[in-house]
């Protein structure tokens, strides 16, 4: 059995050691951003099963402040959530440098969202819920492509 790992706590919290040895460890490491517990959980597990480790934040705001403390190797975002959405996400994200591959989960089929999930820097987007070997394919191409700048 792999040793994959989960947590989900407030950022504020440090927890040094740890993260250091998540970024010592040969997994990718996903961050989940979703407000809705249930869909974190199931994205959780796919993930788990396929072999990633994985951090949660319940919303844009705890999302970036992970991004900002252990800089994971790729993140799935929700668009509508509390605090700082998805489309604000991206745009913070960018702003402060970050070419963290990202792909975006969501409810939402209009294309003109999707359009502007993919101008304000997201690799891909995903319908909700998403498959589990289309998210692995959609990770799998993201990592393996070079980041930009």
């Amino acid at each position: 059995m792999l040793g994959c790992t989960a947590i989900a706590f407030h950022p504020t919290i440090v927890f040094g050691q740890y993260f250091k040895a998540l970024r010592d460890s040969k997994m990718a490491l996903i961050l989940i951003v979703e407000d809705a517990m249930f869909s974190r959980k199931m994205i959780r597990k796919t993930l788990q099963k396929q072999g990633y480790e994985t951090l949660e934040a319940k919303n844009g705001k705890e999302g970036l402040e992970l991004v900002r403390e252990v800089n994971p190797d790729c993140i799935l975002l929700d668009l509508l959530m509390p605090e700082i959405d998805g489309w604000e996400f991206l745009k913070i994200l960018r702003a402060e440098g970050y070419k963290t591959p990202t792909i975006v989960i969501t409810a939402d089929i209009q294309e003109t969202s999707r359009q502007q999930c993919l101008e304000l820097g997201a690799q891909a987007v995903l319908n909700k819920p998403p498959q589990a070997q289309v998210m692995q394919d959609a990770i799998e191409a993201v990592l393996a492509t070079p980041s930009e700048g």
